[in-house]
């Protein structure tokens, strides 16, 4: 695979992001056998919404948004969410190279915070592998759990890949 550019997303990639979102999110709803998780349903509105709350990224592929992830500082933690990459180019570190861009975009962050299903086993190695630890899981439903996962950057080691949670 030819270069990835991975740089700020803005309003103009709101539908793009947001069909390719959907399409991502397709592969979880089937796990959960739910087609109503919020992915799926959110809309083109609530999309521009989210870009002027969230610093969003962007991964590009000859001219094609083939991943996205979202994050915004609330006091000294980095809220992650909606970590996406195109069916067609997971497994290839686009996901990793997203999770380590925007956590690099928010140096002032002590820690970083996302939750994804128990279930989704391919995120939550994912996760553990850039140093990300389960601190709690809420129970949703009887067919969905949500496991929360932080990481505690401790002064000196940002940009090293080191993550140390409590």
């Amino acid at each position: 695979m030819s270069r990835v550019n991975i740089e700020p997303a803005d309003v103009r990639d709101a539908r793009e992001i947001l069909d390719l979102q959907k399409l991502a999110y397709r592969s979880e709803a089937a796990i959960y056998d739910d087609c109503t998780i919020p992915p799926l349903m959110q809309t083109h509105e609530e999309m521009e919404a989210d870009l002027d709350e969230n610093l969003f990224l962007r991964a590009s592929h000859e001219g094609r948004i083939v991943g996205s992830v979202r994050g915004r500082l609330s006091r000294e933690t980095c809220f992650i969410g909606r970590l996406i990459v195109h069916p067609a180019h997971q497994g290839k570190g686009i996901g990793t190279s997203l999770m380590n861009e925007i956590e690099k975009r928010f140096p002032e962050a002590e820690r970083f915070e996302l939750f994804t299903g128990h279930r989704s086993e391919g995120n939550l190695r994912l996760y553990a592998r850039l140093g990300y630890r389960v601190f709690k899981r809420e129970k949703i439903s009887e067919a969905l759990e949500l496991v929360y996962l932080e990481k505690i950057m401790l002064p000196g080691i940002r940009g090293q890949g080191s993550g140390i949670s409590s």
